[in-house]
């Protein structure tokens, strides 16, 4: 249950070694993928790796590295090549990761009501010291020294995304993607903020290149990370980055978004200097941080079935966490192996910095499938550590996450330096399932060039091929009004996935190219309509499928009940009616009246919709229900216009008066009108002075 205090993680991206997305990273994370990469003597070199290092005897030829990682959109963000150039790759990455988890969250800052906050953390910039950028600070201190440093990294995406809250970098080392999302909690339950951009990269330069690995080191010597196993013998540190967007639960519940997990509570400490150095890990300090970040959540140490450990794969490490662990679950159960355990390092190595963002995404995405990833890499435990007398076992095989209760995990990193921080998660609450989705649906992309446009259509079209169970109305909505409006544009309308799917491939004669700036909206007006147009059933299709517009128009049924003394609704969708056929195919047949008796051509049912008493507060709610309709689809009218009745709803909807006055000004309008005697209308082509030539002279 959302006690006020639960954080939703509500969007999420990544570049992590072997995947490009988290789509890619839960493949290989459910197939036991290794993705450390073994490399030739070739790319070393080409790398800029001496021959010396090459040569000696304990240089590893392996590295967990990124496709691409000098790849980058600069005008999509607006920098020029020269700027791109002398930027930080940390930072260009992980401005990528933050629209890209924007975009996952289906926000678009641009028409986010609240403030975002951005809360984030990088490596240390190896590009600046292999690109000979220090001789820029000459002449180009100020450019050089804000696209390079931590200082700059959060403000830019703040800057560039307009995000309006709190925007810092965090550093604490291998703890500071944790520490951020304990950060941005924080300001998220203090209300500070409505939304969090968090995030964490480490990029290495040079790139595709290994390490030399001393014995007794930090290093792993064979360029494998084997968490708690008896051969364990170091870490391997590589490149990579993600973001998440966290967002209060039960706004994110009301929201109707997609939840991955949703995190119940936080802690951060420090070691002190009760410990063996300054590098050295602590029990005491580690095993305190899960109990508070427990007491936090408000859960019993046996609640939870899993714990994504910091699990670097040291000899020494891996047996003080454990112990640690064992420690702060023993303070409220004496259960013993009934804990999975495992680390994400064992898949992708050690990202530094970004190492808690990996275990976490990893975690949510497990949360979300319902399965728990196997741990790389371990035959038999480290003789340090006792399994059978914890709380943990450790996960050697993909498994279904099965729970007596909500499935519940802890994620753990530890900073050397002696920062530690443990985050409690859970799985995301059911959300009432919206009656699947009938008729037709307006699917609208947008993209800076035609090229990504392009792009676009095929990875949505590859998406539905390969989910057609996708709720539609959801995907049309997050597009319509969750994702940024650029330059070009294309729409497709379809019932169904294989529709739509269609629809996407195929290439349009005409690519649709905004009038407007790259990112602006364009202008909508609402024209509202007189009598005239009227017919039985109007809006009929729309009553079950679209919450607001049956809202609005059941309001004005009910408003106008008493002054009435009927239901309009039973006026306008009268029960004795055939509807099989289309709404226009039951109302009056224009042509035919043009050449005949209209009224003769009428049936019951028709007249009773078109008596004066009744059509024009029939029209007035029709119409009012479907601006209702737009509004809640996130279409803000910059003006309104009306003919005659729709003059009326223009004001009402502008604020003029309130809808109950509106409905009494028409119900007195038609009183009155209903009172005169029978007349016709007389429509007369000519403009004013024309008509006044015929007319005679005033006396």
């Amino acid at each position: 249950m959302d006690d006020g205090l639960d954080i939703a993680i509500v969007g999420l991206s990544c570049r992590f070694p072997g995947a490009r997305n988290p789509a890619e990273f839960w493949r290989n994370l459910s197939s036991g993928i290794e993705s450390i990469t073994s490399l030739s003597d070739e790319e070393i070199l080409r790398s800029g790796v001496s021959q010396a290092h090459l040569a000696s005897a304990h240089y590893v030829k392996a590295a967990p590295v990124l496709d691409d990682p000098g790849a980058f959109d600069a005008a999509f963000f607006g920098f020029t090549p020269s700027e791109a150039r002398i930027m930080d790759p940390q930072h260009r990455i992980l401005l990528e990761l933050a629209f890209e988890a924007l975009e996952d969250a289906g926000c678009d800052p641009a028409r986010f009501p609240g403030r975002t906050g951005v809360f984030a953390g990088a490596a240390m910039n190896t590009y600046f010291m292999h690109a000979g950028l220090e001789r820029n600070f000459a002449g180009d201190y100020i450019p050089t020294l804000i696209y390079n440093d931590k200082d700059f990294l959060s403000t830019r995406i703040s800057y560039k995304l307009n995000l309006k809250g709190p925007s810092m970098t965090v550093q604490t080392a291998c703890s500071t993607s944790l520490v951020a999302v304990h950060l941005a909690r924080q300001s998220l339950l203090c209300e500070e903020i409505d939304l969090a951009v968090v995030g964490a990269v480490s990029v290495r330069v040079p790139h595709r290149a290994g390490y030399l690995a001393d014995a007794g080191g930090v290093v792993s010597p064979d360029g494998h990370v084997r968490a708690f196993d008896c051969d364990a013998n170091g870490t391997v540190f590589g490149s990579g980055g993600g973001v998440v967007v966290l967002k209060r639960l039960r706004d994110a519940v009301a929201s109707r978004d997609a939840i991955y997990a949703v995190i119940k509570g936080s802690a951060v400490n420090n070691d002190g200097s009760a410990k063996a150095g300054y590098t050295a890990p602590s029990v005491d300090s580690q095993a305190d941080a899960v109990v508070e970040a427990l007491a936090n959540a408000d859960v019993e140490a046996d609640s939870l079935s899993y714990i994504e450990a910091h699990g670097s794969g040291t000899p020494v490490g891996d047996p003080i966490e454990i112990r640690a662990l064992s420690k702060a679950f023993r303070a409220s159960t004496q259960r013993s192996a009934f804990c999975a355990i495992g680390s994400v390092k064992t898949n992708v190595g050690h990202l530094d910095a970004a190492a808690g963002m990996a275990g976490l995404i990893k975690t949510a995405l497990a949360l979300k499938h319902r399965q728990i990833p196997a741990s790389l890499n371990f035959s038999r435990p480290n003789t340090e550590i006792d399994f059978p007398s914890t709380p943990f076992y450790v996960n050697t095989q993909l498994a279904p996450w099965t729970s007596t209760g909500p499935r519940r995990a802890g994620v753990m990193a530890t900073g050397m330096g002696g920062t530690n921080a443990h985050l409690v998660l859970e799985e995301a609450p059911p959300i009432p399932v919206a009656p699947a989705a009938q008729g037709p649906q307006l699917f609208v992309l947008s993209a800076r060039t035609d090229d990504a446009l392009d792009a676009t259509a095929r990875q949505l079209s590859q998406y539905l091929d390969a989910d057609p169970s996708t709720e539609l109305r959801d995907a049309a909505f997050t597009l319509q009004t969750g994702r940024r409006a650029m330059l070009h544009r294309r729409f497709v309308v379809g019932s169904d996935s294989a529709s739509l799917v269609s629809g996407l491939l195929a290439k349009p004669k005409r690519q649709s190219v905004g009038c407007v700036g790259d990112g602006a909206r364009r202008p909508v007006v609402l024209l509202l309509s007189g009598v005239g147009d009227q017919y039985l059933g109007m809006g009929r299709e729309l009553n079950p499928e679209f919450p607001a517009f049956r809202e609005a128009l059941d309001r004005c049924a009910e408003i106008l009940r008493p002054h009435l003394e009927i239901d309009i609704r039973d006026v306008l969708y009268p029960k004795t009616r055939d509807w099989k056929q289309s709404p226009r195919d039951r109302g009056i047949d224009l042509k035919k009246m043009l050449g005949g008796n209209a009224q003769a051509l009428e049936d019951d049912d028709t007249r009773r919709l078109n008596d004066v008493l009744f059509l024009q507060p029939v029209l007035f709610s029709v119409e009012y229900a479907l601006a209702s309709l737009w509004s809640d689809l996130g279409v803000v009218p910059q003006a309104i216009v009306g003919h005659s009745m729709g003059e009326y709803v223009a004001a009402c909807l502008s604020g003029v008066f309130s809808l109950e006055d509106a409905l009494c000004l028409i119900v007195r309008r038609t009183q009155l009108a209903a009172s005169l005697p029978p007349a016709s209308m007389l429509a007369v082509p000519l403009s004013e002075a024309e008509t006044q030539a015929l007319l005679p002279a005033p006396l």
